[in-house]
């Protein structure tokens, strides 16, 4: 059984160490070069990372940038456009979650489709809730999207994938798309965008959607009550690690306690995320909230210094049980078994 097993374990090691040396060299590039949104880069690449052992073809990869782009310009004209319009702002805002969570519930799309979702939170809101990060939205998506991918090959150079080693990838099962299913999701991640705005909050706003959206991807409220308020509580942990990390680099405020601590975190949450279980896209989304509110910590986004880290992990907690609430309200009923996670439907 043992003999059996190790090449799938040995894949979960190299994969876990790439995202955590891409994540970590990333953060720590991203924090020296005074980005704005440093766990852009570094939440792109754990994305590709974790969809697949193998590097993404470079047409494949140059795919995925150009659909993240494009998605970005889209929501810069939208937000530009209609901003001032909340009607048709909202329905067509609307429209595009729909058509993501659509995609996600067919298992097809990968990583690329939750990207263009967490674009699609942060365009609008940093457009409208700070109009002096409005003209260089097009810049840090260029940036993060640049920097993911270039992470992403220069991880796969490092820790190379054996090519006698190869575990045969899962075969993706062919399903319909969940509409009903994907227009609650619609629904609730509309609802936190117009709460958001509507608070006047950037850090609020930079991290509550994208927590909704992230649970949104990992929750199968039918799998029992137990499990889901399992999955809640590792994404909190995300939350809590973030607070301890920021207390700890506090201590000895420098680029290399930054590496340090963020490699020794993702290491802990990755190497889990790296696995072929269904649990791996709780600890992707824990490994999200971890970067999103440890890279605020470290972020000259306006603002984000005013906030203490226990709000916000209360903003994670919030997100998180609203999600969960209308999710159990609104989901549809299904009599069917429940579908397994696939790593390689987009980790989040």
């Amino acid at each position: 059984m043992s003999a059996e097993r190790s090449p799938a374990i040995e894949e979960q090691k190299r994969k876990g160490l790439r995202v955590a040396f891409a994540v970590s060299i990333g953060f720590t590039l991203a924090v020296y070069a005074g980005a704005i949104v440093p766990f852009l880069g570094p939440l792109f690449a754990a994305q590709f990372l974790l969809g697949s052992s193998r590097p993404m073809p470079l047409g494949k990869t140059i795919g995925a940038a150009m659909v993240v782009l494009i998605a970005g310009m889209a929501m810069m004209v939208l937000t530009d456009v209609l901003g001032d319009r909340p009607a048709p702002f909202l329905l067509i805002l609307g429209l595009t979650y729909f058509a993501c969570f659509a995609a996600q519930s067919t298992g097809k799309g990968g990583a690329a489709v939750f990207l263009v979702l967490v674009v699609s939170i942060i365009v609008p809101l940093l457009g409208i809730l700070n109009k002096e990060l409005a003209n260089s939205i097009l810049s840090i998506l260029v940036a993060g999207v640049l920097s993911g991918t270039a992470l992403m090959w220069f991880a796969h150079a490092i820790f190379p994938e054996p090519f006698a080693a190869e575990v045969e990838a899962v075969a993706i099962s062919e399903r319909p798309p969940a509409l009903g299913r994907a227009l609650a999701n619609t629904v609730i991640l509309l609802g936190s965008v117009v709460i958001c705005l509507t608070s006047d909050n950037l850090t609020a706003a930079a991290v509550i959607p994208i927590t909704v959206a992230s649970l949104l991807g990992q929750l199968d409220v039918a799998a029992s009550a137990r499990a889901a308020i399992g999955l809640v509580l590792v994404n909190l942990f995300g939350g809590v690690l973030a607070s301890v990390a920021y207390a700890a680099l506090s201590l000895r405020p420098n680029l290399f306690s930054i590496f340090l601590i963020v490699l020794i975190v993702v290491l802990l949450i990755g190497g889990r995320a790296a696995a072929r279980s269904k649990d791996a896209p709780i600890f992707a989304g824990a490994l999200t909230t971890f970067l999103i509110l440890f890279g605020l910590g470290v972020s000259p986004l306006p603002g984000s210094a005013a906030e203490s880290f226990a709000t916000r992990i209360v903003y994670v907690a919030a997100a998180l049980i609203y999600a969960l609430l209308f999710a159990v309200i609104l989901w549809p009923r299904t009599g069917g078994k429940r579908r397994g996670y696939r790593h390689d439907s987009g980790v989040l």
